[in-house]
């Protein structure tokens, strides 16, 4: 018995000792592998933070090169005009003396690809808008563009008509004058915008064509054109306007363009007081020159609108048409001078509703894209008034 209890014990002490020794070599494998995971949490974060710092990286080059597809400009023009006006009947004048700060206009664009564009325009017209105030917030252009080959071209929003030369290019710095020409503000009712869709297409080097299927004109019984624009403001849609332009500058310094648009109904559906249904189509034919020879350059342009309309004609407002010829020359790069007669009539029942203007004046270009103008008016005619503008124009 004595025997066998001291071999139990012999027995248990080995095998405590070999446990022992067990123990010990799993501690300092737990060890060294956590030694191993700590090395390994380290990499994985040292990774994380390059990870981090690339993603940051890529994120600001992206900014960057979006930032560098996005355009900014804009133009803007201060006038003082003192004119001395006559009453209809000549028996009375007023003087009419302003300031005014005419245009403050913002370009944005953004090219999302090659072929995709975003194009905007919001101006401020008359420094102070609102409630009983004489200026205008507006939204001129905002559109985009889809340049399908280098010679087709589609684009959907709102954007300028292509007609005369000042609709769509009327930067101050661009032309003389104070003033737009009258012309282009009674006749042809610039600026003018619709909202639509509209194609160009480059049929060669220098021509073009354009086609515009957009919002009308809504001249009520009045059928003043320059009142009838909506600006795209909750624009009655009854009538849809169709214009056309064929454009020609394959000459070096000369420019040529006719347009056409139609326009079914300048009532917009509404019919005029002696008859519900009664509808006035409309049309609108524009042509113009520019051209320069060195130091000289000559505009002139003809437009012309037909109202098919019975109220129209009793009213003597079917037909309104004006005309200009501007001649003028360069002396430098500082200095310009030019001379512009106008005709235009937009009828009425007066005796006499042609009205005529014979105006002079210079521009001095501080900078390409800065200009001040002076000039002198009489206008004559239905109107007999007299007086000179001054003004300060930029461009960027």
């Amino acid at each position: 018995m004595t025997n066998t209890l001291w071999k139990s014990a012999v027995a248990l002490a080995v095998s405590l000792g070999l446990a022992g020794t067990s123990l010990a070599a799993d501690n300092a494998q737990v060890e060294s592998l956590q030694k191993k995971l700590d090395q390994q949490q380290k990499q994985i974060d040292q990774l994380k933070k390059q990870v981090e710092a690339a993603v940051e990286a890529t994120e600001n080059a992206s900014n960057v090169g979006t930032a560098s597809k996005s355009t900014f400009g804009g133009y803007g023009e201060l006038h003082y005009g003192n004119y001395d006006k006559k009453a209809p009947d000549g028996a009375s004048s007023t003087d009419d003396k302003a300031f005014d700060f005419h245009r403050f206009v913002l370009f944005f664009g953004h090219e999302f690809n090659d072929k995709v564009r975003f194009f905007s325009e919001l101006e401020l017209e008359h420094a102070l808008a609102g409630e009983g105030k004489k200026g205008e917030v507006e939204l001129e252009q905002a559109f985009i563009e889809y340049r399908v080959s280098d010679a087709f071209a589609w684009k959907a929003g709102l954007f300028l008509l292509p007609v005369g030369m000042l609709n769509e290019t009327h930067e101050p710095p661009t032309f003389y004058g104070t003033e737009r020409n009258r012309i282009e503000s009674d006749i042809v009712p610039t600026t003018w915008w619709e909202g639509g869709v509209g194609a160009t297409y480059r049929f060669a080097d220098g021509l073009t064509g354009e086609f515009d299927l957009t919002s009308g004109l809504y001249t009520g019984q009045s059928f003043n054109i320059r009142s009838g624009r909506q600006k795209v403001s909750k624009a009655k849609g009854d009538a849809l306007a169709y214009t056309g332009r064929l454009k020609y500058t394959a000459i070096p310094g000369l420019e040529l363009a006719t347009t056409l648009q139609y326009q079914s109904d300048l009532l917009q559906g509404e019919g005029t007081t002696a008859s519900a249904s009664e509808e006035a189509s409309a049309t609108l034919f524009e042509v113009h020159a520019a051209w320069q020879i060195g130091q000289f350059d000559l505009r002139a342009l003809y437009a012309m609108w037909d109202i098919d309309s019975a109220t129209a004609e009793a009213a003597n407002v079917d037909k309104q048409d004006g005309w200009f010829i501007e001649p003028g020359f360069r002396i430098n790069e500082m200095f310009g001078v030019f001379a512009r007669y106008s005709v235009w009539d937009n009828g009425g029942l007066a005796v006499e509703t042609e009205k005529k203007s014979a105006q002079f004046g210079i521009n001095t270009w501080v900078h390409p894209n800065v200009v001040l103008k002076a000039d002198y008016e009489k206008l004559s005619g239905a109107l007999d008034d007299k007086g000179f503008n001054l003004g300060v124009g930029y461009y960027f």
